[in-house]
């Protein structure tokens, strides 16, 4: 069941001669884990966008095409009413977090939904364990540290029980091992809550392997589009320039070489196994 379509979507910015998307035609099945990437500027966070109506609605331009989201179209709904339904993690935690307290932020989009206070409480009660954060409930966002204010930004959109979860390269300032920690609370919130999760992610080496569908866009289309494994082996990914597994890229140099393991690597740890497997034969 599709949660997300798009037909023929093409998106120019106001004052822009150029599209930012063109003809842009996905599906997304609920409860998948979505990795979207691509070059900078290829057009992801803009197709991101369109899925919670911020475009066209709140940026204006022109769109042409269909953008239909849990059943509803993009183009006839205000922004309020596509944001009970999907959620939006920016890249920068700081600019979605601005109240005096971490428990005050989470509460924020639920009391201008005026949703009883009751049920807000137990929403953010909720959230604030799922992201692992309960314990610092009564900081301030300002004083905490990168990969405690993005927790923060999820448990704020995760208290609104959205159908759909975007996450707009919410590791890019955080170190690999801050990165895997966002990571690991993405993907149980996907498999654990079933909600369909859109990770915009250059870092394929850590994301890739949570991924059960990617696409891949290169200047507003959609070039790639598929199972991880078959997409982050093929030429036209390399020659897009997607960052592909530094697991999955041994296994093609293995290849090459007449060393054939019998499944495609997508993290070290399948590429070990995989390895002693080999080893074992010989």
């Amino acid at each position: 069941m599709a949660i997300i379509e798009t037909a023929n979507l093409t998106y120019t910015y106001p004052g822009s001669t150029r599209s930012s998307l063109q003809d842009v035609t996905i599906e997304i099945k609920k409860g998948e884990f979505v990795v979207l990437t691509g070059p900078s500027g290829c057009g992801k966070t803009t197709l991101c966008r369109c899925f919670n109506g911020l475009v066209p609605h709140f940026y204006g331009g022109e769109l042409q095409g269909d953008v239909t989201v849990t059943g509803l179209n993009v183009t006839q709904q205000a922004i309020c009413d596509l944001a009970q339904h999907v959620g939006l993690v920016f890249q920068s935690p700081e600019n979605q977090l601005f109240a005096l307290s971490v428990e005050k932020d989470v509460a924020f989009g639920l009391e201008n939904l005026g949703i009883p206070r009751d049920e807000i409480q137990k929403r953010v009660d909720w959230a604030l364990r799922m992201t692992g954060i309960t314990n610092i409930r009564e900081r301030a966002p300002h004083e905490l540290s990168g990969g405690q204010q993005q927790r923060v930004a999820i448990a704020c959109v995760l208290a609104m029980q959205p159908d759909v979860m975007i996450l707009d390269e919410p590791t890019s300032f955080l170190d690999p091992v801050g990165a895997q920690k966002i990571f690991d609370v993405i993907s149980r919130l996907n498999k654990d809550l079933g909600i369909t999760t859109i990770l915009v992610e250059h870092r394929l080496d850590l994301a890739g392997k949570f991924a059960n569908h990617v696409i891949v866009m290169d200047e507003g289309k959609v070039m790639l589009d598929g199972e991880p494994r078959g997409i982050f082996t093929s030429e036209d990914a390399r020659l897009i320039g997607v960052g592909i597994p530094k697991a999955t890229r041994l296994y093609q140099v293995l290849r090459e070489k007449g060393v054939s393991l019998k499944r495609i690597p997508m993290n070290p740890e399948e590429a070990a196994r995989s390895l002693r497997e080999v080893l074992t034969l010989d």
